[in-house]
């Protein structure tokens, strides 16, 4: 398939050098940019998960912290003293087991009346309770609760409780044993989380008020748009971008037992600074090698088409058949095609000598072949009876003469190896060819040995196949040739045919034996035996070497012109 090489425009190779440049370089760029945003887009979902399991994480450890205190609660409500009603030594007991926490024990009436605080020594007056809400609630659901914050009227501080309601065995005691802890108390907890710079964690109550958090004070309002809490739904979770500036993530996750929950909010790119930054550099990097690209690519170019323009000079002075000498220039493969174009310029020359030799061979053979040719018609003419007779026997001889033609055109007169024009006379006779045993040395016949070879070789297998072995199935010929040693070396070509028909000698001779007898004699000033024998007919030829074989010096010298 061809490539339509139209669509590009005429341009410089400067032109060409520039855009192949962007073209290797732009998609590799583009490649670049898109394996960061796969990397960003990675990220982002990892930091989904590293958002969402801190919120987890940490909302485990509120849950520990909620959970010991209900089982201290447990605990304290199995003491005797309790159970008898002595306050004194419950206060004092409680008191002594809960020195090394931050937690103290509250025991309260169904009014919300403290009838011992362990903040405060035992018998000093004591106000009513601030988170009343709490302790309605835990006294009608009957189980342990927590509540929200709350600012305390006892420790003046912000502060949450755990609340249990006592059974009614204990009611003579009081309603319900609270234990009461200071926010900032889980605030500490939130210093064991690693958040990414410009992030916030908050643990929020039930009312949505900050318990503890690393921005907002205990008390607060959450520091997130109530739209962006409405959409927290379910045990845990993340969302994006909502009721803030582009770019926030929210995780929250709820405790499983108790109505508050952890929310990890932040900016997204504070998050993703380092692969930002990457990508900025990467691109900006890309951007720059793009550039330096383009330049080294335009000055390759001008390096170039000085040399260009140069042997381009060399092929003009060529093409008006001077002989040039090769350019000297700073590019390789330009000095190499300088030095193609000087030799072609030596060889041209010498390539229209060859012309003009062969050319003056050309007219010196085709007078050759016509006068075989004319002798060949005028021996026919005498013989033959008829016209189509006539017109067969000169076209099969013109035939053969053709194929030996053919083969000295291919190889411009020079010769042809022997044994290529054996296969080539004996290609005519297709069905036959394979009953036919050739063998002898290979080597490069004279340029009229292969016309006289060629019609004589026709001739013998053209008379085999219409009267002698090879007219026969079960026919056979052997086509040997050697060389002799001595002064001068002889070549004996022989042709014997086995298994055919009967054979007899002419009773006329015929323009068939006219060429395997006189022409191929007085072609190569030698000897022709033919023998008729019973066996099968025999022709041999034997002749001086050198009327066959083409000097090695010639055929060296034609290897070194082509």
């Amino acid at each position: 398939m061809k490539f339509p090489t139209r669509i590009f425009p005429t341009a410089s190779i400067s032109v060409y050098l520039v855009a192949l440049a962007a073209v290797i370089a732009l998609p590799l760029i583009a490649f670049v940019i898109f394996l960061m945003l796969q990397l960003e887009a990675q990220q982002r979902d990892s930091l989904n998960e590293d958002t969402q399991e801190d919120a987890m994480m940490m909302a485990g450890t509120i849950e520990r912290e909620l959970r010991d205190a209900a089982t201290t609660l447990r605990l304290i409500a199995t003491s005797p003293e309790l159970r008898t009603g002595d306050l004194a030594a419950f206060h004092h007991r409680t008191q002594a087991s809960l020195m090394d926490s931050q937690r103290y024990v509250l025991l309260v009436d169904r009014d919300g009346n403290q009838k011992l605080n362990t903040r405060v020594p035992y018998g000093e007056p004591l106000q009513r309770m601030a988170n009343l809400d709490g302790l309605r609630s835990v006294l009608q659901s009957r189980r342990i609760e927590v509540s929200s914050i709350f600012f305390g009227v006892t420790s003046k501080r912000w502060v949450f409780n755990v609340l249990m309601p006592l059974p009614p065995e204990l009611a003579p005691a009081g309603a319900a044993l609270i234990i009461t802890q200071n926010a900032e108390d889980l605030h500490r907890l939130m210093g064991a989380t690693s958040l990414p710079k410009g992030w916030s964690m908050a643990v929020l109550d039930q009312t949505n008020l900050v318990v503890a958090s690393t921005r907002a004070a205990p008390g607060e309002p959450a520091p997130i748009a109530p739209e962006t809490l409405a959409l927290m739904s379910g045990v845990s979770g993340t969302i994006e971008d909502v009721g803030r500036g582009q770019g926030q993530m929210y995780g929250y996750a709820t405790l499983p037992d108790w109505p508050w929950r952890v929310v990890v909010w932040g900016p997204i790119a504070e998050a993703q600074m380092d692969i930002l930054r990457t990508s900025r550099y990467l691109i900006i990097g890309s951007l720059l090698i793009l550039a330096a690209g383009l330049m080294v690519a335009y000055l390759v170019a001008r390096q170039m088409r000085g040399p260009i323009r140069e042997i381009a000079a060399m092929a003009d002075r060529i093409g008006r058949g001077e002989i040039v000498s090769p350019v000297e220039t700073r590019i390789t493969e330009a000095n190499h095609i300088a030095v193609a174009l000087s030799n072609a310029s030596f060889d041209r020359s010498e390539a229209e000598d060859r012309v003009h030799l062969i050319m003056h061979e050309l007219v010196h053979r085709t007078k050759n072949i016509m006068t075989l040719v004319q002798a060949m018609m005028r021996q026919l003419a005498r013989r033959e009876t008829s016209i189509e007779a006539f017109q067969q026997a000169i076209g099969e001889r013109l035939q053969g003469l053709g194929k030996s033609i053919e083969m000295l055109a291919q190889e411009q007169w020079a010769g042809v190896p022997i044994t290529r024009v054996v296969a080539m006379h004996l290609e005519t006779f297709l069905e036959t060819r394979n009953r036919v045993r050739v063998q002898g040395p290979d080597f490069v016949l004279r340029a009229e040995a292969v016309q006289n070879l060629g019609l004589v070789l026709h001739e013998l297998a053209t008379n085999s196949v219409k009267y002698g072995a090879l007219s026969a199935p079960e026919g056979r010929v052997d086509l040997v040739w050697s060389k002799t040693e001595g002064e001068e070396p002889e070549l004996i070509i022989s042709w014997q045919e086995r298994n055919g028909p009967s054979v007899a000698a002419p009773s006329a001779t015929g323009f068939g034996t006219t060429i395997i007898k006189r022409h191929a004699a007085a072609s190569f000033s030698g000897q022709v035996e033919v023998d008729y024998a019973i066996e099968g007919f025999v022709w041999r030829l034997t002749a001086p070497l050198r009327h066959f074989e083409r000097p090695l010096a010639e055929v060296g010298r034609d290897i070194h012109h082509r």
